[in-house]
């Protein structure tokens, strides 16, 4: 099942948010009444932002959880009652698979919620990769992933700023200067990076998945995917990338732990490389893009 609920999961929905709601244990439970605002997110980077940008006026609760694919995961139904509780829905806004499937039926639950774009501002980029935004007939689109850039990472917690700033407007400034502090934070880490990759020559990374076209945009170099149109490569394919390695000295090979690397790691074995793990969802957002960036930096060496 991937774009209709099943007859059990709505089955168990309804029963969960028709009565049985109030007395269900857990999170949702304990906290809904403690003064918090409910901030519901896709994915764990957001949940940084809105971390940092609530304080300790929000409670935050993401729908993809740690090692789950955002192209193919489905919400759980104490998922949908802690949304039906929350007043906010921070998406990404760039059409990842899971907000394209479930944000109507999500934001459909119960209930009053705001939904904020994340994605409003943000110059999106054009991809051909059919995985990324479940288009069947490979139209032209955009690559979803904008918040590998810390550029665009500032312009998601202001939008998040946005939301919260209209659902507690008493809290305004509260908001503005956490908002401040991280934008701060981030534009340090943005200045650190630059420094990593200056006066570097080799500009080509190798990567699995086509996820950090974003990130390495700012930064002036260019991602080659292993995936193409969400699909594994050919022989010939992989022979092509295996010269492509060769002919760049590039030693490491990009993948995520969603992923399977098996492809990544035949063509290490033949460069005599090594495949390399990055996560674009760690929840640490700014350490994990300082890591993933240090990672980048030794392959262009």
């Amino acid at each position: 099942m991937k774009n209709l609920l099943s007859a059990s999961v709505y089955l168990m929905i309804l029963f969960l948010l028709t009565g049985t709601a109030a007395g269900c244990t857990g999170r949702a439970a304990e906290d809904v009444d403690d003064g918090r605002i409910g901030v519901i997110v896709s994915i764990q980077p957001q949940a940084e932002f809105a971390e940092r940008v609530g304080g300790d006026k929000v409670r935050v609760t993401v729908m993809i959880p740690p090692g789950a694919s955002p192209h193919t995961y489905e919400p759980a139904p104490d998922q949908l009652v802690e949304v039906s509780e929350s007043e906010i829905y921070a998406k990404v806004g760039t059409g990842i698979e899971f907000e394209l499937t479930w944000m109507d039926k999500i934001i459909n639950t119960g209930g009053e919620i705001l939904v904020v774009d994340c994605g409003r501002g943000i110059d999106l980029i054009k991809s051909f990769n059919d995985r990324e935004n479940g288009d069947e007939h490979g139209d032209h689109n955009f690559d979803p992933h904008i918040w590998l850039s810390p550029d665009n990472a500032a312009v998601m917690a202001e939008n998040i700023y946005y939301g919260l700033a209209e659902v507690d407007p008493g809290s305004r400034e509260y908001y503005k200067k956490n908002l401040d502090g991280y934008i701060a934070e981030l534009k340090e880490l943005d200045d650190e990076i630059k420094g990593l990759f200056s006066g570097k020559e080799n500009k080509e990374i190798i990567v699995y998945h086509p996820t950090w076209a974003y990130f390495l945009k700012d930064y002036g170099l260019e991602q080659i995917a292993i995936e193409k149109e969400g699909k594994e490569p050919t022989a010939e394919g992989i022979r092509d990338l295996i010269s492509t390695a060769k002919r760049y000295n590039i030693k490491l090979i990009f993948a995520s732990p969603e992923f399977n690397t098996q492809s990544a790691e035949t063509i290490a074995r033949e460069i005599e490389g090594e495949v390399v793990l990055i996560s674009p969802l760690e929840k640490d957002y700014i350490e994990n893009i300082r890591n993933v960036a240090r990672e980048f930096a030794r392959a262009l060496e």
